[in-house]
């Protein structure tokens, strides 16, 4: 039996190669780099965007990035009430329970 991969990317690094690479070197190595946005606000917008579209397999590990870059548990809470009456009540239930989790994975719930 094999390790589980360590993050999502790690999980399809076989499957798409080339799309892994531009991910870590543009994505993260050159868009998060750039100096006109913190990492923090960066992971707000980045949250605002996932709940908004429904991403919902991609918003765990931003969350977890998020809290890592200095965004609170509270502000979290925020921007998912706030998405409420912009993007949808249903989008922002779920990633309201995905934040609990990582929240209680992370021992701030």
């Amino acid at each position: 039996m094999s390790k589980p991969p360590a993050n999502a990317r790690d999980a399809v690094r076989s499957t798409v190669p080339k799309m892994i690479e531009v991910t870590e070197n543009v994505i993260y190595g050159d868009i998060w780099e750039r100096p006109g946005l913190s990492k923090r606000d960066r992971s707000l917008v980045v949250l605002a965007t996932l709940i908004g579209t429904y991403r919902p397999d991609q918003l765990r590990g931003h969350l977890a990035r998020a809290l890592d870059n200095g965004v609170t548990k509270d502000e979290i809470a925020e921007v998912i009430t706030h998405l409420a009456f912009y993007s949808g009540w249903p989008g922002s239930m779920t990633a309201a329970r995905i934040a609990r989790e990582v929240f209680e994975e992370r021992g701030i719930a």
